[in-house]
């Protein structure tokens, strides 16, 4: 059996599961990219990221979402290895999604 997940379905929220999608999609490119680039530590990195984005319920979303941000620290960054044409968009579409859920928790 399945365990239950408190709080509401993904289908519920909209504006969070469009842009958890768009997020993964975006994901999906920085991966191959990542993995075209043939770096095993990020594509580790990476590997789950995408599913856990397309799949995750809602509570565990922002910790997703922050983990994928980790991919752009300051010193140690996924722009060394994918071209800005594919981390910008995975970078903005991330910050979406953190604030539809910030905007979500300051409604509850």
């Amino acid at each position: 059996m399945a365990p239950r997940v408190s709080g509401p379905a993904r289908h519920e929220r909209p504006a969070i599961d469009e842009a958890a999608l768009a997020a993964a999609r975006d994901a999906d490119r920085v991966l191959a990219a990542v993995q075209a680039a043939g770096d095993a530590r990020w594509s580790t990195f990476l590997a789950q990221l995408p599913d856990r984005l397309r799949d995750a319920p809602i509570d565990e979303l922002p910790g997703v979402a922050r983990r994928c941000r980790a991919a752009f620290g300051p010193k140690d960054s996924i722009r060394e290895i994918v071209p800005a044409e594919l981390t910008e968009p995975f970078l903005a579409s991330l910050d979406r999604l953190l604030r539809a859920l910030a905007r979500r928790d300051v409604g509850a």
